[in-house]
């Protein structure tokens, strides 16, 4: 299986498309780790934390939604060029004159945004390259970049005490660099790519139920991941009283998990199809949050629950887009930037509803119970269609679906 995997694609390319996506998704939520020490020096309350950290999260979701049509126009080596310079140009930008208001620092998670689209150029890169039955384990690897997070959660508020979190932008920008160099060398497009898409390809396929199910499927797995990946540095601060570098290696724990995570979300749905494993793992997502919305844990049992489900939504990610290909085969692109947007969606709503249940409640259960609660209707929604799209399929021998 794996010497057939090598062989199948195009190995340079999965590999730049990785790097690309891993510090892309680092610089995408540093605003995370730094925001206990942004908010103290520029007096944030809870609300203006969770829109914070929830803003890049929403910029990346409608920049998804762009970035498909541009890889379907120009194609995703040309897309992902552009974009890499806007993020890198923006970084240099926040460092040289520095961020000082609010303001500014939402202009800075709307250029960080750019970074979280990444998603929906290095993904259908990668996928044009692989036959279906390699589909899972090809998404998952290059969708395994997710761990990007992992390194802003641990480095950030380190650098940040020791230099001053706005010099943390100044130096992101310094492996983006390296990446750029990386991408521009080896990264290829493929053969396969379909033909140019239009506006008219999009609005056919919002025309379709599998495609608002795979939007709602993603909202809540890839939602879950990368809202938690940005707000659980506050939480554990607020939540537990622990310093900006332990809250950042809380957080960088659960991250690692649910990164590495993917491509066996992606492997197992492969084996037993996407839609049996996300049964199973929506219904861990589901209990992992009304656990945590009781609020009665200690910080380590805390730490274990949350990683628990950042390993499931992880997994969740990686079988989703399993389903991606199967069911939408000559238009990945078009539907990795939907899916995509809708991830990002997820993601802002649930950072921004836990800041503002904090600012409005005083505690933070509200807006994970509601979550749980979306979990429990993606689990629901697999149940009904998971049947008509197993007897749909028309898929080569030993494809699940």
């Amino acid at each position: 299986m794996k010497s057939t995997f090598l062989k199948a694609g195009h190995l340079p390319t999965l590999v730049a498309c990785f790097a690309y996506f891993d510090l892309s998704f680092a610089v995408w939520v540093l605003l995370g780790p730094l925001a206990v020490l942004i908010a103290q020096d520029l007096d944030l309350n809870a609300g203006e934390k969770g829109l914070m950290v929830a803003l890049p999260v929403l910029a990346g979701a409608a920049l998804r939604f762009v970035n498909g049509i541009l890889v379907g126009q120009w194609n995703a080596r040309r897309t992902g060029i552009v974009m890499q310079l806007v993020v890198i140009a923006g970084l240099l930008a926040a460092w040289f004159f520095g961020v000082n208001s609010l303001p500014q620092v939402l202009a800075l998670g709307l250029v960080l945004g750019v970074a979280g689209a990444s998603f929906a150029i290095a993904l259908p890169m990668v996928s044009y390259w692989y036959p279906p039955e390699h589909q899972g384990m090809a998404l998952g690897l290059a969708g395994a970049g997710n761990s990007g997070t992992v390194f802003a959660a641990l480095f950030a508020p380190t650098l940040a005490v020791a230099l001053g979190w706005r010099n943390v932008f100044g130096l992101a920008a310094l492996p983006l660099i390296a990446v750029f160099i990386l991408f521009f060398l080896v990264a290829k497009d493929s053969p396969n790519c379909p033909p140019r898409k239009t506006m008219a390809d999009y609005r056919r396929l919002l025309k379709t139920s599998d495609a608002w199910w795979l939007m709602f499927f993603y909202s809540v797995s890839f939602g879950g991941f990368v809202g938690l990946s940005s707000f659980l540095p506050i939480f554990f601060h607020d939540q537990y009283q622990l310093s900006p570098v332990t809250s950042g290696y809380f957080t960088a724990s659960c991250v690692f998990a649910g990164s590495f995570a993917r491509p066996f979300g992606g492997a197992l749905a492969d084996r037993i199809g996407g839609t049996r494993a996300l049964l199973a793992i929506y219904a861990v997502v589901a209990a992992v949050l009304f656990i945590v919305a009781k609020g009665t844990l200690p910080d380590v049992s805390e730490l274990t629950v949350f990683m628990i489900g950042m390993i499931a939504l992880g997994m969740g990610n990686g079988a989703v887009f399993q389903l991606v290909p199967q069911r939408f085969s000559h238009d990945v692109g078009l539907m990795t930037g939907l899916v995509g947007m809708t991830g990002g969606v997820g993601g802002f709503y649930l950072a921004a509803s836990l800041g503002y249940a904090k600012q409005f409640t005083g505690s933070y259960s509200f807006g994970f119970a509601f979550f749980a609660m979306l979990a429990v209707a993606a689990w629901g929604g697999i149940a009904a269609v998971r049947l008509r799209w197993r007897r749909d399929a028309a898929l080569p021998a030993g494809v699940r679906i």
